[in-house]
């Protein structure tokens, strides 16, 4: 886990590309280390250790012919079957798996992102034909943010890298618009600032001689359509259980201290009875956040799976008075609006685990979007529907918007590749809308800290088999996860593997009209007197403001919105 930053172009200078790579220093505090190719390119890197800890793997990473330069973000989890099968081909002086995405790129081209299991965004230059060749992952669990100006493309992990550019800080209105009527966090390019995009996952760009060429690399349809049809529940089940170990014990490769996220759910339970399948894995850390309010905390159900593998269990509490200073801070590491009191709570775990050593973390994100866990997948909702819990109830109020901002809106629509609905709504959830706010919210989580973020359970090969399967191994009696489930029904207490999924593990409701109702209110201050003002019918809000104190708190999204606005369009 790193950071990248480059300029390709004749005005790429060092002393620009030195602030770049300021500006997203968190992501590696281990080195910072650059390239200049005079009159043609400047590429960086900011290196987080995890694997190979000495100074042979710093990047920018050079091949042995000195011809290939690589700035490298994530891991390459296979790297070492990789590397057997490499090893007649180039001759390795490291133990990196940087060094492994380099010669698989010599010896396949671009064919080379299908051998990869991991997580990565990369640029590589060619300084003997003056181009960059870039990719990002299957899923965008790592980011790559891109920009033009004149002729020079610049890139990097994090939107701040790219903001000292003229106009880069300007918001994109229509994004902001959507994210205001209809929750939309952008669609796979987009971000919500003008001129600024990102590389959606699955793709790869060409840059040369001023020419930008981006092609889509990843087809998850016909990966999953590759799939038998023809499996039998006991038969799918004894083949995801397989790829699911895999990938968790290829998750554990590192040069450094390794422990996981548990809440009470069942995709961590799954995780921790499957961390502990492997005997040298039983006393690896579990870390999980709690509010000392009943209705939410999650904490009972996690000492009860604790109390059964005995792994060693750190509780970190969050209070109401500690979420408005994380929510200051995460808004200048997430630079785009995110998730609530959630979000914040969640990063306390990383917080711990940074001054704990450990360096990296494993969580459960992924398993809702495959194996159809929101409620909305089982209620017969509809397919626009994509917040988990407020039922038929609308989470927005497009009734506080100005007219002219809100007529920017347009609602998103979403390919349906598919021949049923469930799958749809699955596949929008996986590219769309789910999986990428949460990679993007958890990316900037981790990395605020210095500490890396594992999900073992988008493998690839886990996500297509599990979204090729029937809708009745996913969805049984009105039950979600049903597979899941009942491949941890015999790992763990019953009273877990059935448990429903829980809306909330975070009284944000509540803490929004009482605890924190000076903060909301003086959040709802500063976006009255902020740059984007006119965005607002501040007569509405307020009205809306009084009577979600009043008690009509179903959901406090539409609360949280504004003040998510106001924290990020003051930085």
């Amino acid at each position: 886990m790193c950071g990248i930053a480059g300029i390709i172009g004749e005005n790429a200078t060092e002393a620009e590309l030195q602030i770049m790579l300021k500006k997203q220093a968190h992501r590696g505090p281990d080195h910072t280390g650059s390239y200049f190719d005079k009159g043609f390119a400047a590429i960086g890197h900011n290196r987080l250790s995890i694997i190979d800890l000495s100074a042979a793997a710093n990047e920018p990473f050079q091949d042995n012919s000195g011809r290939y330069y690589l700035t490298f973000n994530g891991e390459i989890y296979n790297y070492k079957e990789l590397k057997e099968e490499l090893k007649d081909f180039y001759d390795f002086r490291t133990a990196s798996d940087t060094e492994v995405l380099l010669a698989s790129f010599l010896k396949w081209g671009k064919e080379c992102l299908h051998k990869f299991r991991g997580m990565f965004a990369f640029g590589i230059w060619d300084s003997e034909k003056k181009e960059l060749f870039a990719a990002r992952d299957r899923f965008g669990v790592k980011p790559f943010y891109y920009t033009r100006e004149e002729k020079s493309f610049y890139f990097s992990s994090e939107i701040k890298a790219l903001q000292h550019l003229r106009g880069r800080d300007q918001p994109n209105e229509k994004v902001w618009a959507n994210y205001f009527s209809y929750g939309s966090y952008g669609m796979p390019d987009e971000t919500f600032f003008q001129q600024i995009n990102q590389l959606p996952g699955g793709h790869l760009l060409h840059f040369s001689a001023g020419e930008l060429q981006i092609e889509k690399w990843y087809d998850f349809e016909a990966e999953v359509g590759r799939i038998p049809a023809d499996y039998s529940f006991e038969e799918a089940k004894e083949v995801y259980f397989d790829l699911l170990k895999e990938s968790i014990s290829l998750r554990f490769r590192a040069d450094v201290p390794v422990g996981f996220n548990i809440s009470g759910g069942v995709d961590s339970s799954l995780l921790l009875a499957l961390v502990n399948q492997f005997e040298d894995k039983k006393n690896i850390n579990a870390y999980t956040f709690y509010t000392g309010d009943e209705r939410y905390d999650e904490l009972p159900w996690v000492e009860q799976m604790i109390a059964n593998t005995g792994n060693p269990l750190t509780k970190v509490k969050f209070s109401a008075e500690e979420a408005k200073s994380k929510a200051s801070v995460l808004s200048k590491s997430q630079d785009e609006p995110f998730g609530g009191i959630p979000t914040l709570a969640y990063s306390k775990i990383f917080e711990q685990a940074q001054k704990d050593g450990i360096k990296v973390l494993l969580d459960g994100q992924g398993m809702d979007e495959q194996w159809a866990g929101y409620d909305y997948y089982f209620q017969q909702q509809s397919i626009e529907q994509n917040i988990q819990g407020v039922g038929n109830n609308s989470p927005f109020r497009r009734n506080a918007l100005s007219p002219s901002f809100a007529a920017q809106a347009e609602k998103p629509e979403y390919p349906q590749p598919f021949d049923n609905p469930l799958k749809n709504m699955q596949y929008r959830d996986l590219f769309y809308t789910k999986i990428p706010r949460a990679l993007r919210f958890n990316d900037r989580i981790s990395m605020a800290y210095g500490v890396e973020l594992r999900e073992p359970f988008l493998d690839h090969k886990l996500v297509e088999f599990a979204f090729a399967m029937p809708a009745d191994f996913k969805i049984n009696n009105g039950i979600g996860k049903y597979m899941l489930r009942e491949l941890l029904k015999p790992l763990v207490p019953a009273e877990i593997s059935y448990a429903p999924k829980r809306r909330l593990q975070t009284p944000q409701r509540e803490w929004l009209a009482n605890e924190l109702s000076g903060f909301t209110e003086e959040q709802l201050h500063n976006l009255k007197n902020s740059p984007v003002a006119n965005w607002f019918d501040f007569e509405e809000i307020e009205k809306e403001w009084e009577r979600y104190k009043e008690g009509d708190n179903e959901s406090s999204f539409h609360i949280w919105q504004w003040v998510n606005a106001s924290l990020v369009v003051s930085h």
